[in-house]
């Protein structure tokens, strides 16, 4: 259950204390609409302009990894990397090849950081693990990435 969100509110009377006069932008962001406040949408004035950015398609996903991977000798092929991140956001597609990169420098510390396909896959298998639900879900994946819909193992807990 979804209980009230203090800081909201806060930021709902901030918003309503701005005069009218005064030349200030608000820009909220989330990868769950569905789920704001009703208070946001139910008072007139208080959004003046909702623009929903799709999530990237196969291309744009392609797109993304070239512009986050600027610095780096990407050798990896891309393709399948793209389709199995069908329904994933930007922010996703960024923290995949910073992972990436690490494993990369993990294996050559003293080379060009050089992402290949062993690099880019294991970060994506690492992302998709079952216990990387909330970073998947804070980062707006929403597709069908394998091994996104397993829950997390139980942990068993001692007490002395």
């Amino acid at each position: 259950m979804h209980g009230p969100t203090p800081l909201l509110f806060s930021l709902l009377d901030a918003m309503d204390g701005v005069g009218g006069d005064a030349d200030v932008t608000f820009l909220l962001t989330t990868n769950r609409a569905s789920s704001l406040e009703k208070a946001l949408a139910d008072r007139p004035g208080r959004v003046d302009l909702a623009v929903e950015v799709p999530l990237p398609d196969a291309a744009g996903r392609e797109a993304l990894l070239r512009l986050y991977s600027r610095g780096l000798e990407l050798t990896a092929d891309l393709a399948p990397v793209v389709e199995a991140t069908d329904g994933v956001t930007a922010s996703f597609m960024k923290e995949l090849l910073r992972r990436a990169s690490l494993h990369a420098l993990a294996l050559r510390p003293d080379d060009e950081v050089r992402v290949g396909d062993s690099e880019l896959g294991e970060a994506l298998a690492e992302m998709n693990d079952a216990r990387s639900s909330l970073t998947r879900s804070l980062l707006g994946s929403h597709g069908n990435t394998s091994g996104q819909d397993r829950p997390a193992a139980p942990r068993s807990s001692t007490s002395t």
